[in-house]
């Protein structure tokens, strides 16, 4: 009997070892991506890189290469973790239109309906040629020029430093309403995260709920992203890639923390920022994607109606800007948007493909730059 369960195990553990060589074989031979990107690690001017191919309901292709912290030889993994920055813009634009969906906000209506501190907020007067002078705008910023950075807020206001996430939300959003506005509403493009957090606040206030709370109820937990968090916890942090620039010498990588946010990242005394806080993985990322390249549905579920997806998808900055924006993403071929530390997430209806670029870098030695590019290029051989 014993020899006979010996036997058993024997071929047992055999046949495991044929079908793990086998499945690392199988890897290797379906690896489409990761070898045209292993140049750009092999030259120093890429550490690493998490790329995702996917359709609006399966995955094509999920590859890692190189390293998520080049000092300890920490090799990439697909699930690592990555701070997605502006990604997030979108996440927060889906949100609202939740409540649009809803009845309880309308993108057409004043910012100040919804949060009275922005009654009477001025803009520049451009007739004023020291541009110190005042006036009442045209109209007062609307919802819509929150989401589609045509508000006239900056960037941010004085109060947001030394880190981004200091400050509650609300008295951040009040900090804005203060500001005078740089220009007229619709009159120009202006990259703005103060409007996307503005509308973050939108968000707490009609629904009652704190914003990151309505995004794991109404987004995160329907979708599935499970590492999608402002604070990612001690298992999560040690999945994070390393950040990267490039040395003063231009020809080699120098690691980096990120200069957006406090440390540590655990810390729950920082505070959300819908314009660019989470973090997130190449996974969670394509679903978002296919949430919204399904017309706002995913896995049969119903999460946002299809019109506030074209909206959100769709050219909503004024025909006379040349910058095409929708709510919260970019728009022009497809609709995507990239983060502070070079990652990317980009879906094209025509084709039905969508990408996910996963990595660290604030800014790239030698040709570096070029990575996304080489990806992108392959990713399309992947549709035929």
């Amino acid at each position: 009997m014993r020899t006979t369960i010996e036997i058993r195990n024997s071929h047992i553990r055999t046949l495991i070892a044929v079908l793990v060589f086998s499945a690392i074989e199988l890897h290797a031979a379906e690896a489409v991506i990761a070898p045209k990107l292993q140049p750009f690690v092999d030259s120093h001017s890429l550490a690493g890189a998490v790329t995702l191919v996917a359709t609006k309901d399966k995955i094509l292709s999920l590859e890692s290469v190189g390293f998520a912290d080049i000092a300890s030889n920490k090799v990439m993994k697909t699930d690592d973790m990555f701070w997605i920055a502006s990604q997030s813009k979108p996440i927060t634009a889906a949100a609202l239109m939740i409540l649009v969906d809803e009845g309880k906000v309308n993108v057409d209506d004043p910012v100040e309906k919804y949060l009275p501190e922005f009654k009477g907020q001025q803009v520049l007067d451009a007739a004023d040629k020291d541009k110190k002078a005042t006036k009442a705008p045209v109209h007062p910023i609307l919802v819509r020029n929150v989401l589609s950075h045509t508000s006239g807020l900056p960037f941010a206001s004085p109060m947001e430093k030394p880190t981004l996430d200091q400050k509650p939300l609300s008295e951040r959003v009040a900090s804005y309403a203060k500001l005078t506005l740089m220009h007229e509403p619709d009159s120009k493009y202006q990259y703005s995260n103060a409007g996307i957090n503005t509308a973050g606040r939108i968000i707490e206030v009609v629904s009652g709920m704190s914003y990151e709370d309505f995004l794991q109820k109404r987004l995160f937990d329907p979708l599935g992203m499970k590492d999608t968090t402002f604070w990612p916890n001690e298992a999560q942090i040690a999945r994070i890639a390393k950040s990267y620039k490039p040395n003063k010498e231009k020809n080699n990588l120098e690691e980096i923390k990120i200069s957006q946010l406090a440390y540590p990242l655990n810390d729950k005394t920082r505070q959300p920022m819908p314009a660019g806080g989470l973090f997130s993985t190449a996974e969670d990322c394509m679903k978002f994607m296919q949430m919204c390249l399904n017309g706002g549905e995913f896995n049969g579920k119903r999460l946002i109606s299809e019109a506030s997806v074209k909206q959100m998808t769709s050219r909503q900055t004024p025909a006379a800007l040349k910058d095409s924006y929708g709510f919260g993403f970019s728009t022009g071929n497809g609709f995507g948007h990239g983060g502070a530390e070079a990652t990317n997430m980009s879906a094209d209806p025509k084709t039905g493909l969508i990408t996910v670029w996963m990595v660290q870098h604030a800014g790239f030695p030698a040709d570096g730059g070029k990575s996304q590019g080489v990806f992108q290029t392959a990713a399309k051989t992947l549709a035929k």
